[in-house]
């Protein structure tokens, strides 16, 4: 088999790794800042909200700096296409996220309940919003990118920003969230206080039970979406551009890979039934449990977007030859398989020490060691 088609089916493989990471540990901390207000109810439950996730969230954002240089690296033709035609959504994307440690580092720093209240919002935007845009972002992948290229490979993207925020994007965008606030809500649940725990493992059950209905509407909607299918063009793993192949659009085309593989309904059938187990451990108080199957569900979830995908990984609806797909977009031989070198010593490295993170700082957070701690958020 081609060293060139190895190397780029596994990155494959690992942007959907990367992706998951970023939906199960950034979900998490976006998930807490977006229940802080619902789920705290006095100045002193947030506070134990934001110190519950304060040892973490930003050594999870590693996952954010990992799946864009991947995307960098890897696949430079997608980073360069979805970062100039996503640009206004990416500038949102940064703003919602400088703000956010700045609502960790200041809002305690006065006692004025105004100060903090507004603080306290800015965290709630800073943590819906990127899991919205998140959502959306797949949303709009699946349906296709309005862009094109020139002969010189010079990407024009033909749409707007209000486009991007089209129906099916934003109930994208709500599904990411959904997941999110579940991950966020069991987080609570596991070290908050009695009250807070209990409001906490309700608003994750909330959460849950929204991604079902929200994950059964989008599938549905995805079965009347257009696909695109690759009818003339280079063999998988030969050097190529977009602009040798020719690509059309088929109706219900998403669900062409489940017709042709029907073991590729494990993956959607998982998400449901990890989801529904996940409900049931929360009304079980195996807080633990409930969270390893948030985990699954993201990852189900993701593995069911990239099986209707393949080997797509952003359909041009403007001009639907040329598409970006495993094989046109990637880099080098040789870049691959540096970073797939870096990768296989510092990706155990970073999932040795979040494991690590999590276990040492285990257990329950008070009021009186928030109060007590001068460092505390």
């Amino acid at each position: 088999m081609d060293l060139s088609f190895v190397l780029t089916v596994t990155w494959w493989l690992l942007l959907g790794v990367l992706l998951m990471g970023l939906g199960i540990m950034v979900g998490m901390d976006m998930g807490v800042g977006t229940l802080l207000r619902f789920v705290g109810r006095t100045d002193d439950e947030r506070r134990i909200a934001l110190n519950i996730i304060g040892p973490h969230w930003d050594g999870n954002q590693v996952w954010f700096i990992l799946g864009g240089g991947a995307i960098f690296a890897a696949w430079p033709l997608v980073y360069a296409t979805a970062f100039s035609g996503f640009y206004i959504v990416m500038l949102v994307l940064l703003w919602s996220m400088i703000v956010r440690p700045l609502g960790f580092e200041y809002r305690s720093k006065m006692p004025s309940a105004r100060w903090r209240n507004n603080w306290d919002w800015t965290l709630f935007v800073s943590g819906f919003v990127p899991m919205l845009v998140y959502g959306a972002a797949i949303g709009n992948v699946l349906q296709g990118v309005p862009f094109n290229f020139d002969w010189r490979l010079t990407s024009y993207y033909t749409g707007s920003f209000w486009g991007l925020l089209n129906p099916f994007a934003v109930l994208c965008g709500l599904v990411s969230v959904a997941l999110s606030i579940y991950m966020g809500g069991n987080a609570l649940m596991r070290s908050g206080e009695e009250q807070l725990a209990e409001r906490a493992r309700k608003a994750s059950a909330l959460g849950g039970l929204a991604f079902l209905v929200l994950f059964s509407v989008a599938g549905i909607w995805v079965s009347f979406l257009d696909g695109y299918q690759i009818v003339q063009g280079p063999a998988a793993g030969v050097a190529q551009t977009p602009l040798h192949q020719v690509v059309e659009r088929v109706s219900g085309g998403l669900l062409a890979n489940y017709a042709a593989h029907p073991i590729l309904w494990v993956l959607p059938v998982l998400a449901y039934v990890a989801m529904l187990l996940g409900l049931l451990a929360l009304r079980a108080h195996r807080r633990l449990l409930a969270w390893w199957l948030g985990a699954v569900t993201w990852i189900a979830v993701i593995g069911t977007v990239g099986a209707a995908m393949f080997p797509f990984i952003m359909p041009s609806v403007t001009e639907p030859s040329h598409s970006l797909t495993l094989w046109n977009s990637g880099a080098s031989t040789m870049t691959q398989g540096w970073m797939l070198g870096f990768t296989i010593v510092f990706m155990p490295l970073i999932l040795t020490y979040t494991s690590w993170a999590f276990w040492v700082m285990r257990g329950k957070v008070d009021a009186e060691h928030v109060k007590s701690d001068d460092h505390a958020y």
